[in-house]
């Protein structure tokens, strides 16, 4: 699991504390997933490959709407 210096929370966090979505962090290898409101229940690891696509499919879904 990354070091918790590293985990960042995304730019779209919303207002107020900002703890109404998910924190990523970075490694060499794989992109790990936390909930910001729950950062201690577990994350999910994906490589670095499949995340870069799911992101892409996601800003291409975004902007259809």
């Amino acid at each position: 699991m990354a070091d918790r210096d590293h985990w960042r929370k995304s730019s779209y966090s919303g207002g107020g504390d900002g703890n109404a979505c998910v924190e990523i962090a970075e490694g060499p290898t794989h992109i790990s997933v936390r909930d910001s409101k729950a950062p201690t229940d577990g994350t999910l690891a994906f490589p670095v490959e499949a995340f870069g696509a799911f992101v892409r499919a996601v800003k291409e879904t975004v902007g259809r709407l």
